[in-house]
């Protein structure tokens, strides 16, 4: 199972599921996702904000103007707006738009007062003086008349129940045949509140001052059309919003408002699917009949206070061909609204910034084209990421990432602020970014798979102490060529091939393996690093990959230890032989351990390659091993070594020049640890030992044959093959006489 969560098929499906759930995540494009893409297009507005016109002015009802004595708290009489609409236009204002619902007669109306009154009035002409004054509402709506350039508002919601008339629709917007079905999708009005009648049919023009936030309640896209079912006529209408209306009576209160589908052979690749045509200007809208707001910084400046409109105390320039838009600023009459650029503005700035780009044609562009350019770069980058993202470096990919996310960030802002276009950075990025971290995670988990199992195959070959210190430091296995000092290790079972040609290959099987496994925990025991093994042979060695100062003590120490460790074994194979009645096989081991410098590192082909060590020093460790049953003796150790081992029970054996090598090397075998390297019996043998291979060496024959003959007695029999083969040897010399010449070095003819 472990296996299966670090199999990289197992890893690809699972970034490919990811790669598959985030397209459709985008395909559906649901909310959180759209908020990550409005994160940026609000700071590519608020970094580029659309640059201000003066032709669009606000009169604004402020706190002031209905702090005014004249004029009071709102709703202000009409004959106070009467007299407004009348100032603006003749101060010149191309248009006057209302951002307010004018739902209810005038409460200060005269005929509303003389309806209030009561009965009984001690003054009975009040009343006919009463009745005969003009009814406010009749007085704006015949100021609005003879204006001409008027335009009144309505609301819509989203409760029938509200609607108490339909509409005034001033003028038909006109539909191209293939842009019919734009009824169908733009925003339904189910419920509208209207001005009354008086005063819509007297304007020039009618829309709505709805607005659609998104979730987090800033405004972004804007509604130019709108739907509303007439029941009279059993027909949905199409209503236009009130900057769109505006716009068109500031023009000529008599144009049709044309929307017209582009033809294939018209529309570019970011294109709208829709334009509408006002006049001279064209707008490109999409199905819903919106567009991208692009907003400039909100302008207290620029608003004039009703109160000095009516009092006719402003300068006519201020308003003389523009476009004014009436609102409020006043916190109390709660039309206070948010944009990319403003939190806290009042709801008629959103008009204001409609009509202004149109005038300028500033438009933001987010074609259907790019949604799906959007999802084809997630997805053939997330394929890219996935495929090539196990073979190529993790710096190298971490650079491609980030270099790909800025530029996907870069392209987006470059296609703002020169084109405007908006190309959605945020959620590619994400995705690209997400791919590559869920990548390099896995990459991780397989990687830390692999390092365990080659820890855990290392560990086949290193003592745990070693193992430990790697894992805590990996610094100190420094892997690859080098050359250091190493204590080598060559074992192997003596007279083999006569063993094996005794035994069926299975049998011959688990032999070897009670004899190397014994071997080999010896070695990780005792700080070693096991080389190879070469059928019955083993070869070791100390000192790395980890430093061990103390490698030639930790190798003789795993030497003394490994005849001890035969024992139980040999013990096993005789009770086996008994049980069968043939003769036991017994199991010796000779051990060649030399200390030197040697190349250490990775050896072998590109396809399969292992850590081992080579030169000089490995050949003689091997060659000692060889020498050891001509020598009668378990362990044979170089010079070097014994020089690395002074309290070690450890005697000089010869003078010994093996094959391959020109110089002669001093020779010992390791007989005991410092407990019997500080024996008084064996330093009495090792004193007459010395002797004799001194008296031999001075060719004084006689006295080495008696000191041979007290060796034997004081080494209590252990090295008796050693000592009778050096009687064989003096007897040879005394027979051949060796000339001055004879140094007493012993030439090995074979390995």
């Amino acid at each position: 199972m472990s296996g299966l969560f670090t199999n990289r098929g197992v890893h690809t499906a699972i970034l490919l599921l990811f790669l598959a759930g985030a397209l459709f995540i985008r395909m559906q494009d649901h909310n959180w996702a759209k908020s990550l893409r409005f994160l940026a297009f609000d700071s590519y507005n608020n970094l580029y904000p659309r640059p201000a016109t003066d032709q669009v002015v606000v009169v604004d009802i402020d706190e002031e103007s209905m702090a005014r004595e004249d004029l009071g708290q709102w709703p202000w009489s009409r004959l106070a707006l009467a007299r407004l609409v009348k100032n603006l236009h003749d101060m010149g204002a191309r248009v006057v738009a209302f951002d307010m619902v004018f739902a209810e007669a005038d409460r200060t109306s005269p005929q509303a007062m003389l309806d209030r009154m009561p009965d009984g009035e001690s003054h009975p002409d009040l009343r006919e003086i009463i009745k005969n004054l003009p009814d406010n509402d009749s007085v704006l709506a015949e100021t609005i008349r003879d204006a001409g350039n008027a335009v009144t508002a309505f609301i819509w919601t989203s409760k029938a129940e509200s609607t108490r008339r339909t509409p005034v629709l001033t003028k038909p917007i006109l539909l191209s045949k293939q842009a019919q079905r734009i009824v169908e999708t733009v925003p339904v009005m189910n419920g509208v509140v209207t001005s009354i009648p008086q005063l819509a049919e007297a304007a020039a023009g009618n829309g709505s001052f709805g607005v659609s936030p998104e979730i987090d309640g800033i405004i972004r896209t804007v509604p130019l059309l709108f739907s509303f079912h007439d029941a009279a006529a059993n027909a949905d209408i199409l209503y236009p919003s009130l900057a769109l209306e505006a716009l068109r009576v500031a023009q000529n209160p008599k144009l049709v408002t044309k929307i017209r589908a582009l033809k294939p052979e018209e529309a570019g690749p970011f294109d709208p699917p829709l334009v509408m045509s006002v006049g001279k200007f064209e707008i490109p809208l999409d199905w819903n009949g919106r567009f991208f707001g692009y907003f400039s910084k909100a302008r207290p400046r620029d608003y004039i206070p009703a109160w000095k409109v009516i009092e006719g105390s402003i300068d006519p320039a201020a308003v003389s061909g523009k476009i004014v838009f009436v609102g409020t600023s006043a916190e109390g009459l709660k039309d206070i609204r948010s944009t990319p650029v403003d939190l806290y503005i009042p709801g008629v700035e959103v008009h204001v910034n409609v009509a202004e780009q149109i005038l300028t044609g500033s438009f933001l562009l987010r074609p259907k084209l790019m949604e799906g350019v959007e999802i084809l770069a997630i997805g053939v980058v997330g394929i890219f990421i996935i495929v090539l993202a196990p073979f190529i470096n993790a710096v190298f990919m971490a650079l491609f990432t980030i270099f790909l996310t800025v530029g996907i960030a870069w392209a987006s802002l470059y296609g703002f602020s020169e084109y405007g276009l908006l190309i959605d950075p945020v959620y590619p990025g994400l995705c690209i970014g997400m791919l590559f971290v869920m990548s390099s995670l896995l990459a991780y988990i397989r990687t830390e798979a692999e390092r365990r199992r080659v820890r855990q195959a290392f560990g086949l070959y290193i003592s745990p102490d070693f193992m430990a210190e790697l894992t805590k430091d990996p610094d100190k296995l420094r892997l690859g060529g080098e050359t250091r000092e190493l204590t080598v290790m060559f074992t192997d079972i003596r007279s083999f091939t006569t063993i094996s040609e005794s035994m069926s290959p299975e049998a011959l099987i688990q032999l070897m393996n009670d004899f190397l496994t014994p071997m080999s925990d010896l070695v990780m025991a005792n700080r070693g690093t096991i080389d190879k093994y070469m059928g019955d042979a083993m070869m070791a060695f100390w000192n790395a990959p980890l430093d061990d100062p103390d490698h030639a003590v930790h190798a003789c120490r795993a030497a003394l230890k490994m005849n001890e460790a035969l024992a139980p074994i040999n013990e096993r194979l005789r009770r086996e032989a008994e049980a069968v009645r043939r003769a036991p096989i017994v199991l010796n081991a000779g051990i060649g351990i030399n200390t030197g410098p040697a190349s250490i590192g990775n050896m072998g082909s590109r396809q399969r390659f292992a850590y081992s060590a080579m030169g000089d020093t490995v050949n003689l460790a091997s060659r000692l091993e060889g020498q050891t049953k001509n020598y009668g003796v378990k362990i044979l150790i170089g010079p070097e070594t014994q020089r690395r081992i002074p309290g070690f029970a450890a005697l000089e054996l010869d003078k010994l020049r093996v094959k391959g090598r020109t110089e002669p090397v001093r020779v010992y075998t390791l007989l005991g640890d410092e407990e019997m390297g500080a024996a008084s019996s064996f330093r009495v043998w090792k004193q007459e030992h010395d002797a004799m291979l001194e008296s031999f060496r001075l060719r004084d024959f006689a006295v080495s044959e008696r000191l041979i003959e007290e060796c034997r007695r004081l080494s209590g029999g252990q090295m008796a093959g050693y000592y009778d083969l050096y009687l064989k040897r003096i007897a040879g010399l005394k027979e051949s006489r060796p000339g001055e010449s004879w140094d007493g070095v012993y030439e090995a003819v074979g390995k």
